[in-house]
C-alpha cells in the first residue's frame, strides 16, 4: 500500500488559502463613469469575473477623457461604497432604489462604463492622477448646494464634490437613506448642467469598501481556518513617528489627510505625510505634559508656497476619574508663515496610556469629532481626516496602545434598549404589587350550617 506524505496537504492548503484570499479580496471598490460624449470605453476587456483594475489599468480607461471635444470632468467621492451595495439595499427594500438617478444615467448615457472592482490604492491616488493629468480649474466643494455654481466652460473643469460620510454604526436603513440622499446630489447637479448644455464626464467611486458579501461569509470563515492567523492590518504604510532620541513620543495615522482652502483649493497630504514623507516634523515637542506634532510642507499645491499643521495635545489629571487623560486642545493651520487658523477640538480626548481613533475628524458638522473653527482666518478652512489615530504620551515599543474610540459605548439603540427594558420592568413590578396585595376569605359559607354574615367593616 502506498503511504500519504503527511507533509503533502500543507503546500496544497497554503496555495487554496492564497486563492481564496486573493479571489476574496474586499479591497477594491466599484468605479462607475459615464459621459454625455461618446468615448472608446470598451468594457469587454475589464469586466470578467474576479477581475480587479489596478491603477495602471485605472489610467489607461480613464484617457478617452481627456481626448474629449469638452473636458469637463465631475468626481463624486463618498467615504464608503461597495458592488454589494447596488443590489443588496435595492432588493431588500422593494420599489425604494436606493440608486435610482445613478442607474438612470448610466442607462440613458451615450457612453458609460462599471467596473464592479478597482484597487484601493488607485483610488487613493486618483485625485492627484487627475490634477496632473491636464490644465484643469479645480472646484471642491463640500457645500452641496449647487444653485450657485459657476463653470467657464471655456476652459477644462475638475469638480471634485465630496459627498456626505456613511456614518459608521448606523443600521441598512439608515445607510440606504444616506445613499438615496446622495443620489439625490448627483441627479440635481447632472441635470442642471444637462439643462444649460454643457457636457461632461463623471466618476463615482468612494475611498473603501462598505461591506462584506454575505454570499462569502461561510468561505471567509474556510479561509481564516486555513490561514490560521488573523488578518493582516489593512493599512498599506506605517503611521507618522516622532522620536527623541530612542523612544517614541509621538504615533499620527490616517487613510487620508486632506485641507480644502477657500472652497476651491484641494491640498491632499496623505502621501506627502505617510507615503514618500516629504514633511518636516522637526518643530515637534515632546513633555510629560505638553506635546505638539508640527508637520510642515513645501510648496503643497499652486500657490502655497509652505504649510504647516499643528496638532497640541495636553496630559492632565482629573480627580473625578482618578487617573490621567490626554486630550487634542486645538489643531493650527499656518500658511507661508503668516496666515494662522485655529480649531477648537471636541471629544478628542483619552486615558494617557491610550492612543485615540475616530474614523472622521474634520470640520463638517456631520463628523463624530468636529474642529470647531475658532478664528475668522479658520473660516476659510475644510478639513477630512479620515481613519485618525494619535498618540501623544506613553508609547511603547513603537505602537499604537490600545484606542479609545470617538463614538460613544451608550449608542441610540441601547439607550432606546434600556429605557424599554425599565418601562417593563417598572410594569412588572407594579403588577406582582397589586397582586400581592390581593387578599382571600379566612371564612366560607357551611351548606349544613346557617348563612355566613360577613359584617361590613370587614
Amino acid at each position: 500500500m502506498r503511504q500519504l506524505n503527511p507533509a503533502a496537504p500543507a503546500p496544497l492548503l497554503c496555495t487554496l488559502a492564497v486563492l481564496l484570499r486573493t479571489a476574496l479580496s474586499v479591497d477594491h471598490v466599484p468605479v462607475l463613469l459615464w459621459s454625455t460624449q461618446r468615448s472608446q470605453w470598451n468594457p469587454d476587456a475589464t469586466l470578467h469575473e474576479g477581475h480587479i483594475v489596478s491603477a495602471q489599468e485605472l489610467t489607461v480607461l480613464l484617457q478617452p477623457i481627456f481626448t474629449q471635444n469638452s473636458r469637463n470632468l465631475i468626481l463624486f467621492l463618498q467615504d464608503t461604497l461597495s458592488v454589494d451595495d447596488f443590489t443588496y439595499l435595492s432588493e431588500s427594500y422593494g420599489n425604494k432604489n436606493p440608486f435610482q438617478n445613478v442607474q438612470e444615467m448610466l442607462q440613458s448615457s451615450p457612453s458609460s462604463l462599471v467596473l464592479p472592482a478597482v484597487d484601493c490604492e488607485a483610488i487613493r491616488y486618483l485625485l492627484s492622477f487627475l490634477q496632473t493629468s491636464g490644465d484643469w480649474k479645480l472646484t471642491h466643494t463640500t457645500n452641496l448646494n449647487f444653485s450657485q455654481l459657476e463653470l467657464d466652460t471655456s476652459k477644462p473643469n475638475l469638480l471634485v464634490v465630496q459627498l456626505q460620510p456613511l456614518v459608521s454604526g448606523l443600521n441598512e436603513i439608515s445607510i440606504q437613506e444616506a445613499i438615496a440622499e446622495n443620489d439625490k446630489i448627483i441627479g440635481r447637479l447632472t441635470m442642471d448642467l444637462q439643462e444649460r448644455g454643457i457636457h461632461f464626464s463623471v466618476i463615482y467611486t468612494a475611498a473603501k469598501p462598505s461591506r462584506i458579501s454575505r454570499r462569502t461569509d461561510v468561505v471567509w470563515e474556510l479561509r481564516r481556518q486555513l490561514m490560521a492567523t488573523e488578518d493582516e492590518d489593512s493599512s498599506s504604510y506605517a503611521p507618522l513617528n516622532m522620536t527623541t532620541g530612542n523612544e517614541t513620543c509621538i504615533l499620527f495615522y490616517a487613510s487620508n489627510f486632506s485641507l480644502t482652502a477657500n472652497g476651491s483649493v484641494l491640498i491632499d497630504l496623505t502621501n506627502a505625510t505617510f507615503v514618500t514623507q516629504n514633511v518636516d516634523i522637526s518643530s515637534s515637542e515632546c513633555s510629560d505634559v505638553n506635546t505638539t506634532l508640527s508637520l510642515k510642507y513645501t510648496n503643497p499645491v499652486n500657490g502655497i508656497s509652505s504649510l504647516e499643521i499643528r496638532f497640541l495635545m495636553t496630559k492632565k489629571f482629573y480627580t473625578v476619574s482618578a487617573r490621567y487623560w490626554s486630550t487634542l486642545d486645538s489643531v493650527e493651520i499656518v500658511q507661508d508663515g503668516e496666515k494662522s487658523a485655529k480649531f477648537n477640538a471636541s471629544v478628542i480626548t483619552a486615558p494617557a496610556e491610550y492612543s485615540f481613533h475616530c474614523q472622521l475628524v474634520g470640520t463638517d458638522d456631520l463628523y463624530p469629532a468636529k474642529l470647531i473653527p475658532n478664528d475668522d482666518e479658520a473660516e476659510k478652512w475644510d478639513v477630512l481626516i479620515s481613519s485618525f489615530q494619535i498618540q501623544g504620551f506613553n508609547i511603547e515599543n513603537n505602537q499604537f496602545s490600545y484606542a479609545s474610540d470617538c463614538t460613544s459605548f451608550f449608542t441610540p439603540g441601547i439607550w432606546m434598549g434600556l429605557v424599554t427594558s425599565i418601562i417593563l420592568l417598572w410594569i412588572l413590578t407594579y403588577g406582582i404589587h397589586m397582586i400581592m396585595q390581593l387578599t382571600t376569605n379566612s371564612r366560607f359559607d357551611d351548606p349544613k350550617g346557617p348563612a355566613l354574615s360577613v359584617p361590613q367593616t370587614e
